[in-house]
């Protein structure tokens, strides 16, 4: 295997048709790397003239050592980590390509060294850590709820939620409410609604309007802003969704919200989850990622949707040396 380092247009050539994040695209990347002051290095893994593995980092430098980052952390990236593209179906050669990627990419890294923190946070679709754990790595399973829906009606989709659900979104159509795709300025009020309900908490929400704003205009077609309104046209509720070429993702909004004694965020979810059924334009996605299953308070309600349990892998580095280290990388993160 030969390991390369790619520009950000190489990246985008290189991306396979399915199996990554919206963050994994070049436009996102450029986003990220414009909103931090880690270095971005792309590097891909080639059998041939062919890509078998991609990884995004940000390595960060400072007094004491390095970070190297897969998200960057306080940017609200949920995932990132590497991408296993293997040109077989046979396990075997699969495994093979994982492992040789990652002792490559690892060595090319230097994570051996006891000033070098790395943590990644791989995405659904990377099924494998293993190959890190063997490089003394730490793995630890972490959680989210996905909906599937490449085979199933709207109707269908319903009848799977619970029974408090169903009765919740059945009452959409005797509501004085609408629910509709906005633009920038709509976005601008989730960001903010979602900031004020931080600061209600006394906690700082980490990632600026400036950086959402560029993201979404980066990403185009891969966001919709949906937006919940009253009588009049007032702002109820809203949430920003993420798409990649086949998942979408929860990825900002959806304050705790009641109207008429019914949960707006309900109602926000099923027109979500309606488009990506039925709507032309999203042909091609037919996973929904609710975006966490980590924190019972939240599980509770994200459970109601009938989705399955999908584990993802953080990757960190291994000894007690770093424990302070992560310590402070998950403050900051959060």
């Amino acid at each position: 295997m030969e390991i390369e380092t790619l520009s950000l247009s190489e990246w985008g050539e290189k991306l396979p048709s399915s199996g990554f994040d919206v963050f994994h695209t070049e436009e996102a990347l450029t986003v990220l790397d414009e909103h931090t002051s880690a270095e971005l290095r792309l590097y891909g893994g080639f059998k041939g003239s062919q890509a078998v593995a991609l990884l995004p980092v940000f390595v960060r430098r400072n007094a004491v050592g390095r970070a190297v980052f897969s998200p960057p952390p306080a940017l609200g990236v949920p995932y990132l980590g590497p991408i296993a593209t293997p040109n077989s179906p046979k396990q075997r050669k699969q495994e093979k390509v994982n492992r040789e990627f990652t002792e490559e990419v690892l060595e090319r890294l230097s994570v051996d060294s006891s000033r070098t923190l790395l943590r990644f946070v791989c995405s659904t679709d990377f099924l494998d850590p293993r190959p890190y754990q063997w490089s003394d790595m730490q793995i630890t399973p972490e959680f989210t709820y996905e909906l599937e829906l490449s085979d199933t009606t709207a109707d269908e989709l319903l009848s799977s939620f619970s029974k408090s659900l169903r009765r919740e979104i059945r009452k959409r159509d005797e509501l004085d409410l609408t629910i509709g795709v906005e633009g920038m300025d709509a976005a601008q009020t989730i960001h903010r609604n979602v900031e004020d309900r931080y600061d209600e908490q006394g906690e700082s929400f980490a990632f600026s309007w400036p950086y959402v704003r560029d993201l979404l205009e980066r990403v185009g077609d891969r966001s919709r802003v949906y937006v919940a309104r009253g009588p009049n046209g007032k702002f109820l509720n809203g949430v920003v969704v993420l798409y990649s070429n086949d998942a979408a993702i929860y990825w900002l909004g959806g304050a705790r919200v009641d109207y008429e004694g019914v949960s707006v965020n309900s109602l926000l979810q099923w027109r979500i989850l309606e488009d990506i059924i039925e709507d032309p334009e999203l042909d091609s996605v037919h996973r929904y990622d609710l975006l966490g299953a980590n924190t019972e308070r939240l599980c509770r309600y994200k459970s109601k949707f009938g989705g399955e349990l999908v584990p993802y892998y953080r990757i960190e580095s291994g000894g007690a040396g770093m424990d302070l280290a992560k310590a402070a990388y998950r403050v900051v993160s959060r």
